[in-house]
């Protein structure tokens, strides 16, 4: 089990969203995977992709590290549509039988119908919001936690039977302070917990 398939789920605004942070995280990762012996693919939402192309790559890949902008509490739309594009072309083949419920079988539950049992996925976020935002019923998302407040990404992976690792986050990215070598460490020091 050592291949990788990194998404680039950035989806640019010119002067607000370039994907120079996105690329930094991706750059990294795959540095750090490859010295480590891993095989490294890379799959881009904002291109012109090949569904056939990228659900050999969702068979081919062991892992998954999704790196996306939290765009409206979520993910870019553009990267929606591609989960939504790759994921349902996968029906029966790739990522999922059915919804998991069997009608012979009541104690089948649904989300139970993946194809993807033993692979693992890590969420990789870019976010302007502070870090205090999580975690704390006075805050933005009232008490939920980081992964709480992502739970449709990872309900979508879970639903095909991966299983999640450790998700990174970058926080306050237009504050005009970002330390970005201390953040790569922190970004690395979850890679390999993740990976290693």
């Amino acid at each position: 089990m050592k291949n990788v398939l990194i998404i680039n789920g950035h989806q640019r605004y010119a002067q607000i969203a370039e994907g120079n942070l996105t690329k930094i995280f991706i750059d990294t990762a795959s540095e750090f995977l490859s010295a480590k012996g891993f095989d490294v693919k890379h799959s881009v939402v904002e291109s012109n992709y090949d569904v056939k192309e990228e659900l050999e790559k969702f068979a081919w890949a062991d892992y998954f590290i999704v790196q996306y902008p939290v765009y409206w509490m979520g993910v870019p739309w553009i990267t929606k549509k591609y989960i939504d594009e790759i994921f349902s072309a996968g029906v029966g083949t790739v990522t999922y039988e059915n919804d998991g419920r069997s009608r012979s079988d009541a104690s089948k539950r649904y989300g139970s119908g993946g194809l993807m049992q033993g692979k693992k996925y890590m969420l990789s976020l870019t976010y302007n919001c502070p870090t205090s935002e999580f975690d704390n019923k006075e805050g933005f998302f009232d008490g939920l936690s980081l992964d709480e407040a992502n739970i449709a990404t990872h309900k979508t992976f879970q639903f095909c039977g991966v299983e999640p690792m450790k998700t990174y986050s970058i926080h306050d990215i237009f504050k005009g302070d970002l330390d970005i070598e201390t953040q790569k460490s922190k970004f690395k020091a979850i890679l390999e917990e993740n990976f290693l």
